[in-house]
């Protein structure tokens, strides 16, 4: 064998002990949040709390998947059998039930639960109606409440794994959005549609296992912050966001997301556009500054709201200023007015105010930024924060 393969074995079985390390100290915060809120066991079906706790992401079939997870004693993954192939060495963390078509998956569940003599459940917020349905009647005499009070507010704080996965997502979206700046994306004359397919088939060549959303707004589209690309032709002297982000993988497990939006314009801007554009990215710059330990995801959004408004654009800033990601799109925390939220090292989420001027024009400017170890906002995106000619 070669030392370039015996490198890469290497690499990959490191990669793969630290991926394990970190799911089982997941684990371990799981269940000293469930202690604090007297929860005896966390259910977790469908939804992005399965794969940060176990590295499995269950396919969306209406046969079961459920992790059983007690207060204490072994976790069990119940699993179609003929999805049970696709489950990873779980490496010890939990055991393995599969279930075949003869067998009712939700007597197996209550046979777990009912081990653990649980009085309190805390049910996926993703789980499907019939299952709720399903476990409630079954288990008449338990409390039940939402997953997410248990798990949100862990998953919002990235550990050292989840933000090295969240940094090689940004860094390949910077990489796209380089070539789009360059003009290395052809736009006039073109439709929303093809460069929006242009944009999604380089994050795949830079290493996103998918593309989540691609969004490419063109003139008057351009106010619309969450216009599905079209066949509108993109002309010339116009304004076009772009915001586009998909999944990467660093280890194989399931990977974490980027997002990303840059506004270029099609020619010389207008000076009305320079002028809202050189208010839009001193906002952003300032929420970038702000977001430090300590203070509030509100106290973000007031930031980059209050140089809009200072501007009188502040009617047409029509959103909030951003969201926390991680291996979903959207997740906490949210940088939005009353949430009082105080953000800590390991936060990490978008800073993206616009301006939307509707039947116009509309611009964007998004970053993906962590807050690091010494309290300091690290951002993840590096693409010119400049109003970009793209003559092409």
């Amino acid at each position: 064998m070669s030392a370039a393969l015996i490198g890469d074995g290497e690499r990959a079985g490191s990669a793969a002990v630290a991926a394990t390390a970190a799911l089982a100290a997941r684990v371990g915060r799981v269940r000293g949040r469930m202690e604090e809120l007297g929860v005896d066991v966390l259910l977790l079906s469908h939804g992005a709390d399965l794969p940060w706790l176990t590295g499995y992401r269950a396919m969306p079939l209406e046969r079961l998947t459920l992790l059983v997870l007690p207060v204490s004693g072994d976790p069990v993954l119940v699993v179609p059998g003929l999805e049970a192939p696709r489950v990873a060495d779980a490496n010890g963390l939990f055991d393995l039930l599969p279930w075949s078509d003869a067998e009712d998956p939700i007597d197996l569940v209550v046979n777990l639960v009912g081990q653990s003599s649980a009085a309190r459940l805390a049910l996926s917020d993703r789980a499907w109606a019939t299952t709720a349905f399903a476990l409630q009647r079954r288990l008449p005499a338990a409390e039940w409440v939402e997953a997410s009070r248990v798990t949100s507010p862990l998953r919002a704080i990235k550990d050292d794994h989840e933000v090295a996965a969240l940094r090689a997502a940004g860094a390949a979206a910077d990489r796209v959005a380089d070539v789009l700046q360059s003009g290395g994306i052809p736009m006039i004359g073109r439709t929303e549609a093809e460069v929006s397919a242009r944009i999604g088939s380089m994050l795949i060549s830079e290493g996103h296992s998918n593309v989540n959303f691609a969004i490419v707004g063109s003139g008057p589209n351009a106010a619309s912050p969450h216009h599905e690309p079209g066949e509108r032709v993109i002309g010339r002297e116009e304004t076009v966001v772009c915001d586009f982000g998909g999944t990467l993988s660093l280890d194989g497990g399931p990977g974490y997301c980027s997002d990303i939006t840059r506004t270029v314009v099609t020619g010389t801007p207008t000076a009305e556009v320079a002028q809202c554009y050189a208010v839009l990215r001193e906002a952003q710059h300032a929420a970038v500054a702000a977001a430090v330990a300590g203070v509030t995801a509100e106290s973000v959004d007031r930031v980059a709201r209050d140089v809009i408004d200072s501007a009188d654009y502040g009617h047409l800033f029509v959103h909030r200023t951003g969201h926390g990601i991680g291996i979903e799109e959207h997740e906490d925390p949210y940088l939005v007015v009353g949430n009082e939220t105080v953000l800590v090292p390991g936060h990490a989420f978008s800073v993206e105010p616009g301006i939307y001027q509707p039947g116009r024009f509309g611009m964007r400017l998004e970053d993906i930024v962590v807050i690091g170890a010494d309290g300091q906002p690290e951002s993840l995106n590096n693409a010119d924060h400049g109003l970009v000619v793209v003559d092409v």
